[in-house]
Parts: C-alpha cells; structure tokens; sequence
C-alpha cells in the first residue's frame, strides 16, 4: 500500500486515549504518516465513548461533519470503541459511509482490517464478541503515558454502562506491565498512570505468584528509575485500601493525589446506584487519606438527576463537598443509558431540575476549589510543563504532583520537563507563578 495520512479523534476516558495512541505509533511503523488536518488524511478514525448521552450526541455529529466530507474527497471512515460496541449494526443503518467498524474487543487488528478497506474497497464490522486484548505501545519521544493494567468493571452500577461495553474485569499480566514499564523508563517518559476502569480490583496469578493492586503499585515505584511521577486511574470507594495509603506515603515517586469519586452525597441515592458504600464511609476513608498523606489532592466525581433524587439528596451531597473539600471535581447530570439496570426506572427527574441542581453543585465546588488554590499562593511547586498556552505564546501550561494546573511564563524547551515555580497568583482556577 503506497504511505497514506491518518487523523485520529479521541472521545471520552484516558483507556480511549492509551487504545489511540497505540494505534498512532502501529500505523507510523507500517509507513502511515499522521495528518496535520483531517481535510488531507486518507484515513479518518473516531474512538467513541458511550458513557453518556451527550458524548454519543456529539459522535453524530461528527458523523454527520465526515459524511458530508466524503462528498469533497475520498477518504476511508473507520469508528472504533464504546459507543460502536453498544450499537453495532445500527451505527452501519444510520451512517452507511462508515468503512469499518470496530468494537472493544478487536482492537489490535484495526490496522490489518484499515489497509484491507483500501485494497479490496468493502466494507468491514467487527464488533463479534472476543477476549480482550491489550492495545499498548508507545513513544520514546513522549513525555508522559498511560499503562493500562486492566480491562472492564465488575461492580455494575445501574448508571453505568462501561461493564457491557467494556466486559469484565481482566486484569493485565504484570510481566507484561512491567516489560512495557521498563521500555517507557528508558526513553523521556517522566510521569505514567497506571489505568483501569478500577485499579483497585486488578489481581492475577501468573508464574506461581499472586499479585493485586498494592503489591504492583510498590513494585513499581521502586522499579522505575527515569520516571519521576506515577499516578493511577481510577479508584473505587469500596476497594482503596490502608496498604495503597501507606504505599503512596512512603514512595516519593507516587503522587500525592488520588481521584476518588463519590458519585453522590445521599445515602439513599447510593443505594439505587449499588455504589456499596455509606456517605459516612465515604468521609471516613476521605479523613483517614488526609490524616496519613501530607497536602493530600482530593478529586471526585459527582452525579446529579439520578432517578428518585429529591432537594434533600442534593442538600447532602453539597453538605459533603464542603466536608470532604475536594480540591477538584467533575460534574454531570444523569443521562439514562439504554441496557443498565437504572434505564428501566425511567428519567423522572426533570432537565430544568437537573440544570439547576448541577449549577449549584458546580458553584459550591469552585469555591472550594478558589479557596484552596489561594492557600498555595506563596509555594514553590515542581511542576510539569506540558504544553504552550493558547492565550499567550509566551507561557506554558504544566501541572504538579497534586493535578493544579499552573500557567507560567517559558519557552518550548522546557516542555516534558519539571520546573520549580514560584505561585504568585490565581486565575479562576489556574495558579499563576514564575521560575523560581
């Protein structure tokens, strides 16, 4: 096949950005060439999320944009992920121009099925159930990455639909995790995360040893030697035990933060969830995490609108954030997901409702989130410059060990590196500051 371009856009959770970036680097090594815009490329590949409504609503709309734009040039339109595996066939009836459409599960013979497209011009579904395989390599050239060390979720959530997606849980012989370590440790990689829908369940046995989730989390740590930062997504509640607490205090290379999302503050609505957990548990384990780690980051998730949600659930999730005082959290309205148990309770609480209870959750949290921004004005932070500011040329964008995003005055040189930076100042919720 003569060298060909390829675009690529990436929707939804870090997974999808680890699966797209593996795919990059197995098409560069079979002669493609990535594309600056997708106007050129002779290959366009969507990697879709299905996690809510919205995302899939913004997937058809980029359908929509590529199926008229095949009507300017020829190009080989291939959608991959989540939201192809939940709809399968119906994605081929609503979008006939796609070329080949690809699942959870077949992943690693994308490119194979891609090149086919173009020399026998058919069009290709893959999208039979498969034993998951792991789609992983990357870059030497990179700064950062992320290492999958497991696959699917068991705890089925009636809000969630990432276990009929994504499958059950497999989790990644460590063999296998600590080989691809290795290689990334060698190159410029300074900061990895080790992923998983929850990290907190990986466990296997391979080679007459048994390994779960702390013991590789130490090994690790103690194993890399260039990598300065390692963090880990995401965690269950119900799962994050003492022996990760004292790990992470006692391993300098493991960031002092830890996304946990809580989902709700009532304990009713937990339960229609089936999170497994108590509000009081929660703030239990949330108090025991400050207590044992120094300038702790706190993160969450929170759900609002959920079935049978009343003004009184969402007095105790904001009662929550304030006690819990999350340095950050990502914020969204339920949308019913067509095959989980929550669907069949319908939606009953109104969009209206749903807006107004999101943005009084949102405010809360920013304050929170301002206030504990300011008590770090005066630090110096080390912080990982990552890319140019967009609204000024001559600043960078890093973040520190604690996930701040930190804007800084720099030149392109100090990319993928640490620099000390002085906080001076904070805009929304950015810190501002200097080299220091």
């Amino acid at each position: 096949m003569d060298r060909k371009e390829f675009w690529i856009e990436t929707y939804g959770c870090q997974m999808n950005e680890a699966e797209s970036e593996a795919l990059k680097i197995t098409l560069k090594a079979r002669g493609w060439s990535e594309a600056l815009t997708p106007d050129t490329a002779d290959a366009v590949i969507l990697n879709t999320c299905s996690v809510r409504q919205t995302a899939e609503n913004r997937l058809w709309g980029r359908l929509g944009f590529y199926k008229h734009a095949k009507e300017e040039h020829r190009f080989k339109l291939t959608v991959m992920g989540c939201m192809s595996e939940r709809l399968k066939d119906a994605m081929f009836s609503r979008v006939p121009e796609i070329d080949l459409l690809t699942g959870n599960f077949q992943k690693n013979r994308i490119a194979d099925y891609l090149e086919k497209t173009f020399s026998d011009d058919f069009k290709i579904k893959l999208t039979e159930p498969g034993e998951y395989e792991f789609f992983t390599r990357h870059s030497n050239k990179d700064f950062k990455a992320f290492v999958p060390i497991m696959h699917g979720c068991n705890n089925f959530c009636t809000y969630c639909i990432v276990p009929y997606v994504r499958g059950r849980e497999i989790s990644r012989n460590f063999k296998d995790i600590y080989d691809e370590i290795d290689r990334i440790d060698s190159g410029n990689v300074k900061e990895i995360t080790l992923l998983g829908q929850n990290v907190n369940s990986y466990k296997i046995q391979a080679g007459g040893r048994n390994m779960d989730f702390p013991a590789l989390l130490e090994s690790v740590a103690k194993r890399v030697t260039n990598i300065e930062w390692i963090r880990f997504l995401t965690s269950h509640p119900k799962d994050l035990s003492d022996r990760v607490i004292r790990i992470i205090r006692d391993s300098p290379v493991l960031c002092n933060h830890i996304h946990l999302p809580v989902q709700h503050g009532s304990n009713k609505i937990l339960k229609l969830m089936e999170r497994n957990y108590t509000r009081e548990s929660y703030l239990a384990l949330a108090e025991k995490i400050r207590k044992n780690l120094d300038n702790v980051s706190l993160t969450t998730d929170i759900l609002i609108g959920f079935p049978e949600e009343t003004e009184e659930d969402v007095k105790y999730t904001m009662d929550l954030i304030k006690e819990a005082e999350f340095e950050d959290a990502f914020t969204y309205y339920y949308n019913p997901r067509e095959g989980t148990k929550a669907y069949g309770w319908g939606d009953p609480v109104p969009h209206d409702s749903k807006i107004e209870r999101l943005n009084r959750i949102i405010e809360l949290q920013r304050s929170v989130t301002r206030k504990k921004r300011i008590n770090k004005i005066g630090r110096t932070m080390k912080v990982l410059a990552e890319k140019r500011s967009k609204k000024n040329k001559l600043e960078l964008l890093g973040r520190t060990e604690f996930d701040d995003m930190v804007v800084f005055p720099g030149s392109s040189d100090s990319i993928g590196k640490f620099i000390n930076i002085k906080i001076e100042d904070i805009s929304g919720d950015t810190l501002r500051g200097k080299e220091e």
